[in-house]
């Protein structure tokens, strides 16, 4: 049964859950059912549609197959059927307690009959620590896109 997504935000905090338990499936469920979608990696690697972003993600939980993702420093522009989120990503893998990061990181998300579907993800990696580094993952500012 195909998830339902009522927000961006619902399906962007489903992606980021996914990735916590290296839910490959969960993952994938998020990305929208177009073939046009894309992901890039913060090491410039670009991976267009289903098979090579699953294939991504299944390479990158089997090197590390627990780690969480600290989202904070969120503005995000919104209109009925697009939503851009562009967070700050640090990345804390399991064993290793140094935080790797930060990440700068823009999530694409489109609506459609099926919910809140992400279209693209592109993350790159910061050159210094953003000023308004405090945030939390709730913090920062929306804008509606008429």
């Amino acid at each position: 049964m195909t998830p339902f997504y009522a927000t961006a935000e619902d399906a962007e905090e489903a992606f980021y859950e996914a990735i916590a338990r290296a839910d490959l499936d969960a993952l994938m469920a998020v990305w929208s059912e177009d073939e046009d979608i894309v992901c890039i990696h913060p090491t410039g690697q670009r991976m267009d549609g289903h098979a090579a972003i699953r294939e991504s993600w299944r390479s990158i939980f089997e090197s590390n197959p627990r780690f969480s993702v600290h989202i904070r420093s969120k503005v995000r522009w919104e209109s009925v059927l697009i939503s851009v989120h562009s967070v700050v990503e640090t990345l804390h893998l399991e064993k290793d307690q140094t935080a790797h990061g930060p990440m700068l990181t823009t999530n694409v998300f489109s609506r459609g009959t099926n919910g809140w579907r992400l279209l693209s993800r592109h993350t790159s990696a910061a050159a210094e620590e953003p000023e308004n580094g405090d945030d939390d993952a709730y913090g920062g500012t929306q804008h509606t896109l008429h």
